[in-house]
């Protein structure tokens, strides 16, 4: 038991570093006992041991999360981890070339569909710097 308490806490740990504490914390906001397990599941299995493994940068799984989820079409998770690239390291070549390899490997519909998704994330980002800058 203490082992699963560890493993949750250092996912929450890394989830908060990749995606950011808002995101988790909209997230922790809206679960309900219903979809608490699954929460639980995901923060130690994803995030406490895949995302939290000493074998590649967070930069490293970011990219091959992007390709990944672009491959599958998860578009919205795709959205949030090209975000999250502000926190991994991942640049907007990063991504582009995690995208070509969507495009040979899993097809040039989904590797299409995926830049549109990824160029809307960025502009977004850009968009939120440059608003951030402005009140300052």
């Amino acid at each position: 038991m203490a082992e699963n308490k560890d493993k949750f806490e250092r996912g929450m740990k890394t989830r908060r570093s990749v995606l950011g504490d808002a995101h988790v914390d909209r997230a922790e906001a809206v679960t309900t006992p219903f979809d608490q397990p699954f929460q639980q599941l995901i923060t130690e299995s994803a995030w406490g041991t895949v995302w939290s493994g000493n074998h590649w940068t967070k930069r490293e799984r970011s990219m091959v999360t992007i390709a990944l989820l672009a491959a599958l079409g998860q578009d919205e998770e795709l959205a949030m981890h090209v975000r999250a690239t502000v926190n991994t390291g991942a640049t907007d070549e990063d991504i582009r070339e995690a995208l070509l390899h969507v495009a040979i490997y899993a097809g040039v519909p989904a590797a299409n569909h995926a830049f549109k998704i990824a160029k809307l994330a960025l502009a977004s980002m850009r968009a939120d710097s440059s608003r951030e800058e402005e009140t300052k």
